[in-house]
């Protein structure tokens, strides 16, 4: 048994650790879940500037995708209509309407110009082999554009789930520019689909974004839908707002879907009712209002999940983009130093007609070691010691360059080489300055390509009772003890809407608070039953096992629904109660010898509303003999 469980906890955590890895979650550095990688690549390998068929392309991608073609075509789908880095040509689908695409041999796509100048470099990206050793695939691609906020992401793997808002990447530009410069920035999401957003509980991409549709009256009795919210379609709004006509909570006449590129949801309300009354019903009880949790999960350096906040992983990527431009600075300046030895060795093997000295050489060795003899003199000139590889490249030069062989012009290329070497290692000493000019560059070609699309805004979300038709009659029957809309017995306390809660104050001075009920067994002796009102003060008189007589004054502010609370301490009874603040208090006293005053009035409002939980103030420490409330009213 103990071999069975430890087996079976070790292929658990190679299962879950490869789901999360290697399917679910983006990877931190360029923002990307491995299908979406491989996709990529196989675009970059075959990128010849024209449109590929999908299907070629999903075909070139299983040489490093091993979960087959279906998974790499749903992925790039949904990796185009991003809008950032793959171009399409076709029917991708239609992300307002839910459609889905054409099939993979009717579409094509290729790499955008800005994915081909920021997302790939062969001598920065770090390889591995792919699933069958056939082939070398990147662990990460070298991205310089943060596209890990700016795609957003979803993924569900073993035991943990992501969800990545998109951003606007005109805005996450800025903001990198700011961090650079060691200023404060903000990040706000910005969605494909528009719509009007409440960012205040957002906390950084782990807390809650309120989404809006876009509704424009248009008359009296029609209003059109203009955009969505994030994550809905308009086939699902329209059976919202159809499922709300049919539980009467909204009255719809027509409803219109006229969407194509553009969304265009036209309803047509009753002549009797007013477009601008319903816009809040449509906001409570159909999909034109939606909540999203986001959840930061990332793979991060280290290759582990772990949860962030989307400034810090704007500050990760901008240092490594730092970093990406700093490696390439140094690769560059390493090429440069490359051909600066190249051009002298050259320059020197012509200008001293080094090469006579193998004229009468037979062999090989005996070529190579003249050679090596023969530029020894010059060994001081050179920017490193002379290999075999340059005494190679030496005898590939042609005698026709050798004849033509101009001093000044290999001169001037030299000069070239030397002052760009020297502007590589000034921009090395600078790289904070380096990185700014770069995404400067590219807010200033690509920024117009990304406007904002979703109107940020600050509105609460409208809760369904407030907006409900309170249209049920709720009743309480004193001689069954039951409250509720659907009791057609007793005596009617309120209207309510099935929203409602209503809180029900007991005479043993229990309470608790309920959603509004069909039918509820709530005790015969009910001293309060209502819809819940934080501003409603009760005031409630009770005696302690001591016999002393106190007053609470209080209003029922937090709740937990269907817990039961007390109003009064254990052990004591309640004498009064009413809900009047202007009342009078009568207490009536035990006779008993040398007690000379048998009465006592108090008017309540002479005294505090304290907490729910806190004490009553005493009235009176006398023997009580029977207790009345005078409501006086305003």
């Amino acid at each position: 048994m103990a071999y069975t469980d430890e087996l079976f906890r070790s292929y658990w955590l190679e299962y879950a650790s490869y789901y999360i890895k290697e399917r679910a979650i983006p990877h931190i550095d360029d923002g990307l879940k491995p299908v979406q990688r491989r996709i990529l690549h196989a675009l970059h390998r075959i990128d010849d500037g024209k449109y590929h068929k999908v299907a070629n392309v999903v075909g070139q991608t299983m040489q490093f995708h091993p979960h087959g073609d279906q998974s790499i075509y749903g992925a790039l789908v949904t990796l185009a209509n991003k809008d950032l880095l793959i171009e399409r040509q076709g029917n991708f689908g239609n992300i307002h309407t839910g459609d889905a695409a054409a099939a993979a041999r009717y579409i094509e796509c290729r790499l955008t110009p800005l994915a081909r100048e920021v997302v790939f470099n062969k001598e920065t990206t770090p390889y591995t082999e792919s699933y069958d050793g056939r082939n070398q695939e990147p662990l990460v691609l070298p991205a310089k554009i943060p596209v890990l906020l700016a795609h957003g992401a979803d993924g569900i793997a073993v035991g943990m789930a992501t969800k990545i808002l998109p951003h606007n990447l005109a805005e996450l530009w800025q903001a990198q520019i700011c961090h650079l410069r060691g200023k404060e920035f903000a990040l706000a999401p910005d969605f494909p689909t528009g719509g009007v957003a409440d960012i205040s509980a957002y906390r950084d991409g782990n807390g809650k974004v309120l989404v809006r549709a876009r509704l424009e009256v248009v008359d009296t009795n029609r209003i059109v839908i203009r955009e969505v919210p994030f994550g809905t379609t308009t086939e699902q709004l329209i059976d919202s707002i159809e499922t709300a006509a049919r539980e009467k909570k909204i009255a719809v006449k027509k409803i219109e879907d006229y969407t194509s590129e553009e969304v265009e949801v036209e309803i047509l309300l009753p002549d009797d009712v007013l477009a601008e009354g319903v816009i809040d019903t449509l906001y409570a009880f159909t999909d034109c209002e939606v909540s999203i949790a986001p959840n930061l999960v990332v793979i991060n350096s280290k290759n582990m999940p772990e949860v962030l906040g989307a400034t810090a992983v704007l500050k990760h990527n901008t240092d490594r983009l730092v970093t990406l431009l700093r490696l390439e600075l140094e690769i560059e300046r390493e090429h440069q130093n490359d051909r600066l030895h190249a051009r002298t060795l050259e320059q020197i093997f012509i200008e001293n007609r080094i090469y006579k000295v193998i004229e009468n050489k037979k062999s090989a060795s005996d070529i190579t070691s003249a050679l090596y003899k023969g530029m020894g003199p010059f060994t001081a000139e050179l920017l490193r010691e002379i290999t075999d590889d340059d005494i190679e490249n030496l005898l590939k030069i042609p005698i026709r360059r050798i004849s033509l062989y101009d001093i000044n012009r290999a001169k001037k290329e030299m000069r070239e080489i030397q002052r760009r070497i020297e502007a590589i290692e000034k921009s090395l000493a600078d790289m904070t300055k380096v990185a700014i000019a770069f995404l400067k560059k590219l807010h200033k070609q690509h920024g117009a390509d990304y406007p904002r699309r979703t109107e940020l805004q600050s509105f609460e979300r409208t809760e369904k009772r407030e907006v409900a038709k309170r249209n049920l009659l709720f009743r309480f029957d004193k001689k069954t003890g039951y409250v509720g809309h659907t009791i057609t017995s007793g005596t009617v306390l309120c209207e309510i809407s099935p929203y409602d809660r209503v809180l029900l104050i007991r005479a043993d001075g229990s309470y608790s608070v309920v959603e509004a009920p069909d039918k509820l067994f709530a005790g015969r002796d009910m001293l309060y039953c209502g819809i819940v009102d934080s501003e409603q003060i009760f005031n409630i008189i009770y005696t302690d096992p001591f016999q002393y007589t106190y007053i609470k004054r209080c209003a029922i502010g937090k709740y937990i629904l269907g817990r039961p609370y007390q109003l009064v301490p254990d052990h004591c009874h309640v004498e009064g109660f009413t809900t009047d603040p202007n009342g009078q208090i009568h207490l009536s006293y035990v006779p008993k010898p040398r007690l000379r005053k048998l009465e006592d009035s108090f008017a309540i409002a002479d005294y505090p509303i304290r907490n729910e939980r806190a004490g009553g103030i005493r009235l009176s420490s006398k023997e009580l003999a029977d207790c009345s409330v005078v409501d006086i009213g305003e």
